[in-house]
């Protein structure tokens, strides 16, 4: 199949790995993983199975289905069948006493069953591992990303303004953003690592339906279609004159996402004040970008631009009323939701190549979520935008 991820690459992975378990859990002997996310990024393939790496040998995909696809579509040198996983246990050997998961997303279910045939007594978490690993993107697959930001930005600086008509629902700009980017080269899902995160696109709405409460962690809100359903936007509210517009999805190609935000103005203009603290958002974004140099840690980067803003832009900023998020950014890659996090508490020194999504937003009663999101690549000289330039507010006659 087209696409493969080279064998170099996936040797470099695995070798990273077992660099960051054997320092953060020296004594480490054997690791399961489950997510087809981290399957994905270690294997090169997507399937119903287990990777299975212990510390003193080689990593082995064992593949319930379908094995036909996993050899088709990728180098990873040790690709087994299995019924089920008595099999994967008979070609593995004895089982040490601890084994590593994914912790935040494996099913206890799923780990019973596994438990049967591999009886190890403890389980350890090997996420954040496997998480700083991914962190730190390589050439190939900044050239992935730079594509979906290339993409991303086309459709969402060109495109929606002309989308928008008076009266169409906020569903239907949804469904025509969606299928925009299909069209342009999207991969058609916006994958998140968050447990019980569902999204089609992100979210989007018109005015105040922006700053509507959301299970979501982020800043902005969502109406969605309904309360079984909260994603992609209401069939029932409509685009008049006077509405803010905001989007807010993710793009993606062959896996990798990009994150990105816009807005505009649908036949009418907002307050001086709106667009006074739109435009502040703007700078803090470039402000924060600046700052995105290798050795500089993410809590430092946020305790700077936080403590720098004055208190009356700090209210409703990052959320609205109470429900404000604690972060300026967070990491982009294989999920839309990845480390780094520009937050506190998150010490570890920027890498060069992390790629990261900066979101500085600010609700306004009346009005919506005004702000902006751009993602960028961490570099010596400062983070270098991939999603484009435009400063949002774009307005629509």
């Amino acid at each position: 199949m087209e696409h493969k991820t080279p064998i170099p690459e996936l040797r470099n992975r695995m070798e990273r790995f077992r660099l960051r378990m054997d320092a953060e859990n020296p004594s480490w002997e054997f690791a399961a993983i489950f997510g087809r996310t981290n399957q994905f990024y270690f294997t090169g393939t997507m399937q119903d199975g287990v990777l299975l790496i212990p510390r003193d040998g080689e990593g082995v995909l064992w593949v319930r289905r379908s094995i036909e696809r996993a050899l088709d579509e990728s180098h990873f040198p040790e690709i087994r069948p299995m019924k089920s996983f008595r099999d994967a246990a008979a070609g593995m050997g004895a089982c040490p006493e601890t084994v590593h998961v994914e912790a935040e997303t494996v099913p206890l279910a799923l780990l019973e069953r596994f438990r049967k045939h591999f009886p190890f007594r403890e389980v350890k978490p090997l996420d954040a591992q496997a998480a700083k690993v991914r962190s730190v993107k390589n050439a190939y697959e900044l050239a992935i990303l730079e594509e979906a930001g290339r993409i991303h930005r086309h459709v969402l600086e060109d495109c929606v303004p002309a989308m928008l008509r008076e009266g169409m629902s906020e569903a239907e700009l949804g469904g025509e953003v969606f299928s925009r980017l299909v069209r342009e080269g999207h991969h058609g899902i916006a994958r998140f690592g968050m447990f019980g995160t569902e999204m089609i696109l992100g979210q989007l709405g018109f005015g105040e339906s922006t700053i509507y409460p959301t299970g979501f962690d982020g800043p902005g809100g969502c109406l969605g279609a309904a309360p079984g359903a909260p994603v992609l936007g209401s069939h029932d509210r409509k685009l008049g004159a006077g509405d803010l517009v905001f989007v807010d999805c993710a793009c993606g190609v062959r896996g990798y996402h990009t994150d990105k935000t816009v807005t505009c103005v649908f036949k009418g203009s907002l307050p001086e004040e709106v667009i006074e603290a739109h435009h502040r958002c703007v700078e803090v974004q470039d402000e924060t970008a600046s700052m995105l140099r290798p050795g500089t840690a993410p809590s430092e980067i946020y305790a700077t631009i936080i403590d720098g803003l004055d208190p009356a832009f700090l209210e409703n900023f990052m959320g609205y009323g109470k429900r404000r998020v604690q972060f300026l950014g967070h990491g982009v890659g294989l999920q839309v939701d990845e480390m780094p996090v520009i937050a506190r508490g998150f010490d570890e020194p920027l890498e060069e190549g992390m790629v990261i999504a900066l979101e500085p937003k600010k609700g306004i009663a009346g009005v919506g979520m005004v702000g902006i999101e751009n993602t960028f690549v961490v570099n010596r000289g400062g983070g270098r935008c991939i999603t484009g330039t435009n400063a949002g507010l774009i307005p629509v006659y």
